[in-house]
């Protein structure tokens, strides 16, 4: 390769990845944390199992009572179901004139699904796909994503021609630019397969209904959409046919399709979610979709008869045409759901492998472009390393700091869905301005022993606040809970031996580098 090409390639990876290192680093780390969403989420709510058991039997009247009330939600209404967990809340969903509604079993009055507190796994989950951004932040992340997408290219041209001495060469020594150079370049080669796999899922996922839209509009004539939703549905088509009839309940139904699907060859059918169109009229149907065990794609959908339950159609693992199985395979690469707890626990440390990529990126563009010998750096030098560390430290404290105002609003009387948000970005905020204020060679440090503090908190104080759900848990088999306290104790003491590192590369390395802590003068001799 030519040298001009060579460095036109470093060029476009160099700021294609910082153009989305900020970016991908939140949604990386948020998304390891995604890979045990469930088991999050039933350590955040820990009062959840007490009333559970007639949840569906009420989600039924629920649902007749909104239509009664709402006549617009006549034509589609979903509601969720809460599956294995106990911390999935029934919720009900509808479009009305002013937008989509949403109403649980106990709030009594629908208000816009925009504004509907998610949980703290649901707020991780949200960080991991839109960065916590309402509304634009998901189509930042499919641009963000095409972005990733050709620094992997332009990487992997760099580091072609050599590239089974870039897998194996990792330097340790004085020189920490080298040793940087050498761990970005062996993980970002180790894990190529998979990072393609989420650049190209990601922005199908991202972006895919924007260009359904572009091309509804400026090539199919207004029919494309029509078409997308039976081509990624069960539902066949329906038609009102006026008066009224007795629908069967969500439970029913659930049931049903549990039964259809376990008939048709798949190994299990768990329903989280289903949606009747024309409910209460003749000729109504109904959608329920769930998830299935060992299968690439294990999203996957039944329709019924709302009436008398007849199966209608459906789209599941081993049985579901070539549109539905490219839909559903997306979903099961990007979030690993075709393995099983091997797989989450290696996409949950690829996910870590993934942040630590970018801001090991974001440090050597530090490196490479600091003044060798002169304290004083370059301003473009200095505000990248601020908004390295800022940010990307921010965020592990964002979070971390998070779960802890999950465990701890309660004790004030906080809802901690109300709290959860508000506070990770109060935390970001904050790490910014303390690095802009201490300088990134102290407020790294700072920031890495605060992570660890609250890490730590989160298991030690979940530990003794819920001693007794935790010990009722263990005894009935359950392990989420004391997962997630250990996971959090583990990650508090690997961000604490971070700290110590950065720490002494302040004091002991290279003095006129970015990381170097001020040092008195030496005494005249």
């Amino acid at each position: 390769m030519k040298t001009s090409t060579l460095r036109t390639f470093t060029t476009v990876h160099t700021w294609t990845g910082l153009l989305a290192g900020f970016a991908l680093f939140v949604a990386f780390y948020a998304g390891a944390l995604t890979m045990f969403h469930e088991e999050i989420d039933i350590w955040a709510m820990p009062h959840a199992e007490e009333a559970r058991a007639d949840s569906m039997d009420r989600a039924h009247a629920l649902l007749a009572d909104i239509v009664a009330k709402h006549p617009a939600a006549r034509e589609q209404i979903g509601v969720t179901f809460p599956a294995d967990h106990p911390s999935h809340e029934v919720t009900a969903y509808w479009m009305d004139k002013d937008g989509w509604k949403t109403q649980t079993l106990d709030s009594g009055a629908p208000h816009d699904a925009e504004d509907h507190e998610h949980g703290l796994a649901d707020f991780v989950y949200e960080l991991h796909y839109d960065l916590g951004i309402p509304k634009v932040g998901i189509y930042l992340m499919g641009v963000v994503s095409v972005i990733y997408g050709l620094a992997l290219v332009t990487g992997l041209l760099i580091h072609l021609p050599h590239l089974l001495r870039d897998l194996f060469a990792l330097r340790p020594g004085h020189n920490l630019k080298r040793l940087w150079q050498d761990a970005h370049n062996v993980i970002g080669i180790l894990s190529l397969p998979f990072h393609i796999i989420f650049a190209v899922t990601g922005a199908l996922l991202c972006l895919s209904l924007v260009t359904l839209m572009a091309f509804n509009t400026l090539t199919f004539g207004g029919k494309l959409m029509p078409a997308y939703d039976r081509a990624t549905s069960a539902m066949p088509a329906t038609q009102d046919k006026g008066g009224t009839a007795t629908m069967l309940s969500p439970a029913e139904l659930g049931a049903r399709a549990r039964q259809a699907a376990l008939a048709a060859g798949a190994a299990d059918f768990s329903p989280d979610y289903m949606r009747y169109v024309h409910y209460g009229r003749q000729g109504a149907t109904a959608e329920v979709r769930g998830t299935s065990t060992k299968a690439l794609g294990e999203y996957g959908a039944v329709a019924l008869d709302a009436i008398d339950g007849r199966v209608l159609n459906l789209q599941l693992a081993g049985a579901r045409d070539a549109n539905h199985a490219t839909h559903s395979a997306i979903f099961g690469l990007h979030f690993g759901t075709f393995g099983g707890l091997s797989l989450r626990w290696l996409y949950f440390l690829l996910g870590l492998a993934g942040a630590f990529l970018f801001y090991s990126g974001n440090l050597l563009y530090v490196e490479t472009r600091r003044k060798r010998r002169h304290a004083d750096q370059p301003r473009k030098v200095r505000a990248m390393a601020i908004a390295t560390v800022g940010i990307c430290l921010g965020t592990c404290l964002g979070v971390s700091v998070a779960f802890l105002a999950n465990l701890l609003g309660p004790l004030a009387g906080a809802e901690p869905n109300a709290v959860v948000k508000p506070t990770f970005f109060a935390v970001v905020a904050a790490a910014i301005g303390w690095t802009l204020w201490r300088q990134p060679a102290r407020a790294a440090v700072d920031l890495l022993f605060a992570t660890a503090i609250a890490s730590a908190a989160v298991g030690l104080l979940d530990v003794a606040l819920h001693s007794d759900r935790l010990l009722r848990s263990l005894a009935e088999g359950r392990y989420a809970v004391i997962g997630t306290d250990l996971v959090a104790i583990a990650m508090g003491v690997g961000f604490a031996w971070l700290g110590v590192a950065t720490r002494r590369r302040g004091r002991e390395g290279d003095p006129c580098s970015i990381w170097a802590w001020p040092r008195a003068p030496e005494p005249a001799r």
